[in-house]
């Protein structure tokens, strides 16, 4: 029996974006990410509430603040949802031992007052300069990177541990791989597709793109990639739903990622292990704690050693590359790690307060537990 359920189940809060349901029909890292915590934590016996979209589908209790998805429905001011919501979470606050908040900053000023037993995941990038002054002035709200590369622009913030993404296992099975490339994401600069279209017209092989397009970014695709999608090497898909990923990444040869930022975690890469396909990767961000060097992919630095990356990529067993992401990257460590850390937050006293390198489930010293 795992030690988290050998004591009181947890009452948990788990306050997700209102942007896509949990989890999302299509794209959405976050809320998918939320989705297999929640199911988890519902798994290893805890009582968990889950505050979302109502079209939303969960094991936990669902109160929802929105019918639909908030891109589904084009709302033109989607703070007035997250608001009511987290007037909701605040009037419940008392029911939970702990509430978990994937909302970046937005609940910090409320929280603090209230003085309610939270901690929230940072999932996006960290490295805008306006984010230094707001978490010193909150230095004292509890934060979990995805990455210990994700902490390096605010080695300020209360950092009260690191955990990884992880995934259900039964989600995805291994694949033969096949003879193509596989570029799975969205389409923008930092995401480098210019770079995974100039590898497979080196190496001669045929690009599979599954990838959406933000309204952001549909000039920098229709200026960048539209004329390069005539290509023989390149086929673009378009926006695929989980069930497609299981085929689109078990029959790749391998999953390009070759990103030109900072990337907090990237849930592609071990979506690709999770099928047993290994993946090459610029050495980013999280890159380097993501994928084990030679064993689940390939880390790269320019085009010409991608190019020699995929040439060699068959030599890496696909039943090792499912072993490692068994061991690494199940969602029931996911959520083991983050149960250690509520239990940690909900009962050590100020005086036991302590960092140890960011390990997860480990106080930041300037974290106070909230009283009452």
């Amino acid at each position: 029996m795992p030690a988290a359920i050998a004591t009181r189940p947890l009452r948990i809060a788990q306050v997700a974006p209102l942007y896509e349901s949990v989890p999302p029909a299509l794209y959405g890292g976050t809320e998918r990410i939320v989705h297999y915590l929640t199911e988890a934590l519902v798994e290893l016996g805890h009582d968990v509430t889950l505050f979302a979209s109502g079209d939303s589908c969960s094991s936990a209790r669902l109160i929802a603040p929105c019918a639909r998805a908030l891109r589904l429905d084009n709302v033109v001011d989607p703070l007035a949802y997250h608001y009511t919501m987290l007037e909701s979470v605040y009037r419940r606050a008392h029911e939970f031992d702990l509430v978990h908040f994937h909302l970046d900053y937005l609940h910090f000023p409320t929280t603090r007052r209230l003085q309610i037993k939270n901690v929230t995941t940072l999932h996006g990038r960290l490295d805008m300069p306006e984010l230094g002054p707001l978490y010193a002035e909150y230095s004292e709200m509890p934060v979990v990177s995805i990455s210990r590369a994700q902490r390096a622009p605010l080695p300020e913030a209360c950092w009260v541990g690191n955990v990884y993404h992880g995934l259900p296992l039964d989600l995805q099975v291994p694949g033969p791989g096949g003879d193509y490339l596989a570029f799975l994401g969205r389409v923008s600069p930092e995401k480098g597709l210019e770079r995974a279209i100039d590898i497979a017209e080196r190496t001669g092989m045929l690009l599979r793109i599954a990838a959406k397009v933000d309204r952001a970014d549909r000039a920098y695709y229709e200026d960048r990639i539209k004329p390069r999608l005539g290509s023989p090497h390149v086929e673009f898909i378009g926006e695929i739903d989980e069930a497609g990923k299981r085929d689109f990444l078990g029959n790749a040869r391998a999953l390009v990622f070759p990103i030109d930022w900072p990337e907090p975690f990237g849930l592609v890469m071990i979506e690709a292990m999770a099928c047993g396909t290994p993946t090459i990767a610029w050495r980013n961000g999280s890159v380097p704690e993501v994928l084990d060097d030679g064993v689940t992919g390939t880390i790269v630095s320019s085009i010409d050693e991608a190019v020699d990356a995929v040439h060699a990529i068959g030599k890496l067993p696909r039943d090792a590359v499912r072993a490692r992401f068994e061991t690494r990257f199940s969602s029931l460590r996911m959520a083991s790690d983050y149960v250690d850390l509520y239990r940690q937050l909900t009962s050590l006293g100020d005086d036991d307060a302590r960092d140890r390198s960011g390990d997860p489930g480990l106080l930041h010293p300037g974290y106070r537990v909230a009283r009452g």
